[in-house]
């Protein structure tokens, strides 16, 4: 195929994808419908193989089968209630800082996020925990809104997480230094968030009210803070040895995930909190998330080979070299591209499609893969709360009180997503932030 053949093969098929998208299809049939209509007509039904290679080579990935067991571990917590154990913790321990109740929900939900492991789940999940306590204690409707949203994407950018497993699985990358290079960034991230809403409740009291609940949270019994914290230290416990086994090389990040399932299960029946139905029903809903994410996975891979196979990634590569633009300029061009896939498809699928394409010109291009992949995911991190279209804020929309309109709760994410652009910024300017955990624990590569 010629190179203006593949251009206007692309055109044709992100035309497709941006009206089947708009029609409301289902996001993997859709990719894997398109690619195979379109390669028909270019290959003819020689095109068909494709499906059985791909899917084989898909759903046999080791890495792959980390997945379902990081959502079920997650399931299990957020049922069990043990995300209120966290978030009891935190507010003890800076229940005196005015506007702790928002901080908590950063850090608290930030876990639960990473738990869940992908955003949608993630905001849906720590809403349903954290609004309702805000909202009753008095706290600014914006406020209360733009942390859940904070707070709950940003799990995909706390390991474990599943976007990044399926960067590492699709570009042959080791899913261990991915975590470690994405936790210096995430740190990062908690840290302005905190710092924005420390201050901002500093400079406007009425956003975070002083209230009774805190008053009785400073004044519990020593006993009660005792078990307080003990539920909250063995909460956190969990996620530490899941990743700690990953990164020590104790376990495979498959192994390390039923580790987290087992984990969760033991830490729900020493809280007194196992019920069958709660089981059933964690069972369930990670049965409903996994088939919705597997088959978004075969699409999006279908979707991608196909593309890959007639010659994009030459394309692109073409395409970058005649810009005659320095390498950090083509990089920068990546993050548009993927901030714009952002406002209209899911985290699974801008990795899916772009993790193989973009990752080896940029490693062509003298960067290493770990960076890039981390800078992908707060990209994607930034991309899906963008308004007007970012599908995180129709999740954020679900949970809100009835009376909140699409303008409110734009204005509540704004300065959220001004400091996750900060990061981002900051990251590319110094690679460092996210290469030099990974380098000082598991060396150079």
């Amino acid at each position: 195929m010629t190179k203006m053949g593949i251009e206007l093969l692309t055109l044709v098929l992100l035309g497709f994808i941006l009206l089947f998208f708009a029609l409301g299809a289902q996001v993997g049939l859709a990719l894997a419908g398109i690619a195979m209509a379109v390669g028909y007509f270019v290959w003819d039904d020689g095109i068909f193989n494709l499906i059985p290679t791909t899917i084989e080579a898909t759903f046999n990935s080791f890495i792959l089968l980390a997945i379902p067991l990081y959502i079920y571990m997650g399931q299990l917590l957020t049922k069990s209630g043990i995300g209120d154990a966290m978030f009891n913790a935190s507010q003890m321990l800076i229940g005196r800082v005015r506007g702790s109740l928002a901080i908590s929900v950063i850090g608290v939900c930030s876990m639960i996020g990473a738990m869940v492991g992908i955003i949608g789940a993630g905001i849906m999940t720590s809403g349903s925990i954290a609004l309702r306590p805000m909202l009753e204690r008095g706290y600014d409707r914006r406020m209360a809104m733009g942390v859940i949203m904070a707070g709950g994407a940003l799990g995909i950018l706390i390991p474990p997480s599943i976007p990044m497993i399926m960067f590492a699985a699709s570009t042959q990358n080791s899913v261990g230094r991915m975590f470690l290079g994405a936790m210096m960034p995430a740190l990062l991230t908690i840290v302005l968030l905190v710092a924005y809403v420390a201050i901002s409740c500093w400079l406007n009291p009425a956003k975070a009210p002083k209230t009774a609940a805190d008053e009785a949270n400073r004044n519990l019994p020593p006993a009660q803070k005792l078990r307080i914290a003990r539920d909250g230290a063995l909460s956190l416990l969990l996620i530490f040895v899941v990743l700690g086994s990953i990164i020590t090389g104790i376990a495979t990040p498959t192994e390390s995930g039923a580790l987290g399932v087992v984990g969760a299960v033991l830490l729900a029946i020493v809280f007194k909190r196992f019920k069958l139905e709660m089981f059933r029903m964690a069972g369930m809903q990670t049965g409903i998330l996994v088939s919705v994410a597997m088959w978004i996975i075969m699409g999006a891979s279908v979707f991608s080979n196909f593309h890959l196979l007639m010659g994009v990634q030459t394309m692109v590569s073409d395409f970058t070299g005649t810009l005659d633009l320095p390498p950090i300029m083509i990089i920068v061009m990546f993050q548009v591209i993927m901030l714009l896939l952002g406002f209209i498809i899911d985290e699974f699928i801008i990795v899916l499609m772009c993790a193989p394409l973009f990752t080896p010109i940029a490693v062509s291009l003298g960067y290493d893969p770990i960076w890039f992949g981390v800078l992908m995911i707060v990209n994607i991190l930034i991309a899906v709360q963008t308004p007007p279209y970012g599908f995180a804020l129709f999740y954020l929309k679900g949970i809100a009180p009835s009376d909140v309109g699409m303008g409110e709760i734009y204005r509540s994410v704004t300065p959220f997503i001004m400091i996750n652009l900060v990061v981002l910024i900051t990251c590319m300017i110094f690679p460092d932030i996210i290469l030099w955990l990974p380098n000082t624990v598991m060396g150079q590569e």
